[in-house]
């Protein structure tokens, strides 16, 4: 495989859209990167729960959109991003693929995330289920990115231990760990990219302009820096 090595620099501008939470749009712009066009029009599918969908930040917040406006300022003006989201609040990796089913989803996306797992932990669901759903999600992403298993992110699980919500408790960072170490080591196995953004979420309860206002999940800063670790990766993945 093809692999292009960038010097870039990253900075972040913060765009006011009086949402109704008061949350900012953050944009991240790439420096110094050749322009690309080699495909004029570009497919993301993101998969997902309630970190994917963006609760409590506006649609625009959400961590599948900042990468979708991302990359369009990266690339020539001409060239277009397209965005399927296929996720809910609450959704465990059942509710996910029971939805992909309905969804009836094409298999022409260019670049597929997956993020899920964290309702399994919370709702208490026996680990097996994941273990067993979880490839079968990796299966279904591939299918969907053109058999491309390159073209698949999946993105660690956050770590709500570190909010007011979650109060430090450690019994539920050893849960999350317990997933992510499952999805990274099956990840790893397969040739799967693994995005690790658990750590940043982990300083939640120092920084609380890391949680969104409803004390519990991701705010939009939070998802810039989602957006920071797999932006560089996605771009990579499109210029192959």
């Amino acid at each position: 495989m093809k692999k292009i090595f960038y010097l870039f620099s990253i900075f972040v501008v913060l765009i006011n859209f009086g949402c109704e939470n008061n949350d900012d749009q953050t944009v991240l712009i790439v420096d110094d990167i050749p322009t690309i066009d080699q495909k004029k029009q570009f497919k993301i599918l993101s998969l997902g729960d309630s970190y994917t969908i963006g609760e409590s930040v506006c649609e625009t917040c959400r961590f599948p959109e900042q990468l979708k406006d991302s990359l369009s300022i990266t690339f020539k003006k001409d060239t277009t991003f397209s965005l399927q989201v296929i996720a809910r609040t609450g959704w465990t990796t059942t509710n996910l693929i029971n939805a992909i089913e309905q969804e009836n989803i094409s298999d022409d996306f260019d670049l597929v995330t997956l993020l899920i797992g964290v309702n399994n932990q919370f709702q208490n669901s026996n680990f097996s289920i994941y273990e067993k759903e979880f490839p079968e999600l990796i299966s279904t992403s591939i299918k969907a990115a053109n058999n491309k298993r390159n073209n698949v992110i999946v993105v660690s699980i956050p770590d709500y231990a570190f909010t007011p919500f979650g109060r430090g408790s450690a019994s539920i960072s050893a849960g999350i760990d317990k997933y992510n170490t499952f999805a990274k080591n099956y990840c790893e196995q397969n040739g799967i990219t693994f995005v690790n953004i658990t750590d940043i979420t982990r300083q939640g309860l120092t920084n609380t302009n890391l949680v969104a206002s409803d004390g519990l999940h991701p705010s939009v800063l939070a998802y810039s820096k989602f957006v920071e670790r797999i932006l560089p990766i996605s771009l990579e993945k499109l210029n192959n």
